[in-house]
């Protein structure tokens, strides 16, 4: 697998609304089965909601804000792009430890220009999305959009700050009252800001708190690993407007910071060989397919755990918006049965092969293909032959690596990739650049 990337680095994007595998993919990548010479994992987008399974050795960790390639020893970078969550952050680093993994937090470095999502972000979060009752948009309850809504027109918390109790205290103080009146009787309390800035004083010194010189530092270190959160028909510009996470998805963030340092990289795409979606949204081909989902289930705030066939113009869709990929990741070819795809769908206005990108940030045109999809009826055929194979060529990418199992032991190398990336250019790059 190497030789067909060279000595770039590597950025991992889920095409689909997330849990198509991407923590499982990392976890391969950094082992050394794959023998790729990563020296770390750079976390660039969302916060404490991932949820990155990755089972391996005979240990099983949901990955949270940890990169997935701990349990492989590669130290993580939470890049500036995060939004950090030092509580969860610090339990997490004791399921870690009780693991096997030796000073989970000695392998953490923590941008401090990252901002901090606090107790009173969550406890928002969840309030107003109570308050919408029928009506709400879907979301995991961490206080993620609260805290980069917050950002935009305030002096928010930052990780830099947990070093600075005085102006912490300040701006935490002013979160509090900005969100009193939301927050007020509800049943989603948190603790005072005198403990909160207490908890964020031992983060402080738990942890290396780095600056923008980092990435360089770390790139000298062998090869790196960005990997992405939720999914790209997630994102917050370029998802299925409102039902979208507060984050930039789609590898544009990556790739500047890549270019930042003077080096290239190369994105691969995660599937699975069916869609799925948490809670509400629409999703065309949905169908009550009944595969084994042991670490997903209904969320309070997410909602069911929703399942469907194939969607090729969905992934297209993710994939054109993603300014093109070098290669997909197929996971779930375990699964048993005869698969179907999605052909084309019928609308109200016609049959439809594709689904059409807009200007970045053009909600507008997001929104209207929202209400399409919810009006969509798919037209399905079954896949008759291997679903990688038929994905590669249906999507235009050569397949890289696929998963058959939920197990380290369980991922593959596909057999022609090299050749398949060779048909498409030196760089393997495919896909209009969408700006």
């Amino acid at each position: 697998m190497s030789p067909m990337f060279g000595d770039r680095h590597l950025v991992v994007v889920d095409l689909g609304f997330g849990d198509a595998g991407k923590g499982a993919t990392v976890d391969w990548l950094c082992s050394p089965e794959a023998d790729l010479g990563v020296g770390a994992v750079v976390r660039f987008n969302g916060g404490a909601q991932a949820a990155h399974n990755v089972v391996a050795d005979g240990r099983h960790h949901t990955f949270a804000q940890f990169g997935s390639g701990t349990l492989a020893g590669v130290p993580t970078l939470l890049s500036r792009h995060m939004l950090v969550e030092p509580i969860a952050l610090a339990a997490e680093s004791e399921q870690l430890a009780a693991l096997g993994v030796p000073d989970p937090l000695g392998l953490l470095a923590v941008d401090g220009r990252a901002l901090l999502t606090t107790p009173i972000h969550i406890a928002a979060n969840r309030a107003r999305e109570d308050a919408r009752g029928t009506s709400r948009h879907g979301s995991c309850g961490r206080g993620i959009g609260e805290t980069a809504w917050y950002a935009l027109e305030n002096d928010a918390p930052t990780v830099a700050d947990c070093r600075a109790p005085g102006v912490l205290r300040a701006k935490l103080d002013r979160l509090a009252a900005h969100y009193e009146d939301l927050i007020g009787p509800s049943a989603h309390g948190y603790e005072s800001v005198d403990a909160l800035v207490a908890m964020y004083r031992d983060f402080a010194r738990a942890v290396r708190i780095t600056g923008a010189e980092e990435l360089a530092r770390i790139a000298h270190t062998g090869r790196l690993v960005f990997e992405g959160a939720q999914g790209v028909l997630l994102d917050e510009w370029r998802g299925l407007h409102p039902h979208t996470t507060w984050s930039t998805v789609e590898p544009r963030n990556a790739r500047a910071m890549i270019h930042d340092i003077g080096a290239t990289a190369a994105v691969l795409g995660v599937t699975r060989t069916y869609m799925t979606r948490h809670g509400a949204g629409p999703l065309p081909t949905e169908a009550p397919l009944g595969f084994p989902e042991p670490h997903n289930g209904t969320g309070q705030y997410q909602g069911a755990f929703r399942q469907g066939h194939l969607d090729p113009i969905l992934l297209r869709y993710a994939i054109d918006v993603c300014g093109g990929i070098d290669g997909l990741v197929v996971n779930h070819l375990d699964v048993p049965g005869t698969l179907c795809a999605a052909q084309a769908y019928e609308t109200p206005t016609g049959r439809t092969t594709e689904l059409v990108p807009g200007r970045w940030r053009d909600l507008d045109h997001q929104q209207l293909l929202t209400d399409q999809l919810f009006d969509a009826t798919p037209i399905l055929a079954p896949i008759e032959t291997d679903p990688a194979a038929w994905l590669a060529e249906r999507l235009r990418v050569p397949v890289v690596l696929t998963g058959h199992g939920p197990d380290r032991r369980d991922r593959a190398v596909a057999a022609d990739s090299e050749e398949r990336a060779a048909d498409v250019g030196g760089q393997g790059r495919i896909g209009a650049h969408v700006p």
